[in-house]
């Protein structure tokens, strides 16, 4: 695995995919996915940027098979709806890459549905939409899921009795439970799955430490952590592209596994060619994945299904809605 890179890709001809994220990472994850011959749905908040995104992709591959699609992560009605057109055009899904994210915002901010918003968008968005397309994702050929997580999970904590640091905002203390909780919900994905039938493969990826747009935009160009960015970023950090290699290890490697975890080989995991992570111990807790999995049926007003799997004509009066 040490010198995997996107030339070990197998071939993705006839395999469906979607990434979340249309710049940095998610751009770079299509890129590759499409070079291999997927079939790319690339899905991000901003139409303009995501049409960029898929034009430079295709001047790229001139035969690439990828589109863009309209999806805001903080709006649990533009999941609902980007769902439904996928719903109604697709037959199958084979991969769903969540990716997309923000990151530590100076101020307390909230979705339109009034969740923070590292948690809303990073993890309840995407909650959200993997329930709303797992039955797509149980009609596909060796299906996979992958999680976006970071380092920065180690530092996590699911704080039930304020999920939403309405009381209590700090901006890296916040992002860092919205990735541990992506974590978890790939870990505990792959538990249910085993348990109900579904057939997915669920696991995680972390990039490092990788160069793309996501630090400078989240805490502002005064920050403490934009100017550390600038001073040891050549030392210890990577491209965007190598940044995706853990990603695409993850979701395509007949090597990866279920309920696994990758992230960069070289110096403390902040740049290098994708291996096993190292996942923290508050990350492999069952009884705080699955609570936290209840409260977000709850939140999200999703459910996944209990029983076996269930078929794509019969999504819709599957899931219900619950009160938050």
């Amino acid at each position: 695995m040490t010198t995997w890179n996107t030339m070990n890709i197998p071939p993705q001809h006839g395999r469906s995919a979607i990434v979340t994220g249309t710049g940095g990472l998610g751009f770079e994850t299509a890129l590759a996915l499409a070079k291999a011959g997927g079939d790319v749905v690339l899905a991000g908040r901003s139409a303009e940027k995501g049409r960029a995104s898929v034009a430079r992709i295709k001047a790229a591959i001139p035969s690439a098979q990828i589109a863009f699609e309209r999806l805001d992560l903080a709006s649990l009605a533009s999941v609902e709806a980007f769902s439904d057109r996928i719903l109604g055009a697709r037959r199958r899904l084979d991969l769903l890459v969540n990716n997309a994210g923000v990151m530590t915002p100076p101020t307390w901010q909230t979705t339109s549905d009034g969740f923070e918003l590292q948690f809303g968008t990073n993890y309840l968005g995407h909650f959200a939409l993997t329930a709303r397309l797992l039955p797509l994702l149980q009609q596909g050929h060796a299906p996979r899921v992958v999680n976006l997580s970071s380092l920065a999970h180690r530092s996590g904590v699911i704080r039930f009795d304020d999920l939403h640091r309405g009381r209590s905002y700090k901006p890296w203390a916040s992002y860092a439970q919205s990735k541990l909780a992506m974590l978890m919900f790939a870990l505990e994905l792959q538990r249910r799955s085993d348990a109900a039938g579904w057939g997915l493969m669920s696991n995680a990826a972390h990039p490092g430490y990788a160069r793309t747009d996501l630090i400078p935009n989240g805490p502002g160009k005064d920050a403490f952590l934009s100017k550390l960015n600038l001073l040891v970023q050549p030392l210890i950090s990577h491209s965007a592209a190598d940044g995706a290699l853990p990603t695409l290890f993850a979701a395509t490697s007949p090597d990866a596994a279920g309920a696994a975890y990758y992230g960069p080989d070289w110096f403390f995991e902040l740049k290098g060619p994708p291996k096993r992570a190292k996942i923290a111990a508050a990350a492999q807790d069952e009884d705080v994945a699955a609570r936290l999995w209840d409260v977000s049926e709850q939140l999200t007003g999703v459910a996944m299904p209990t029983g076996m799997a269930i078929g794509r004509e019969s999504v819709r009066g599957r899931m219900p809605v619950l009160t938050p």
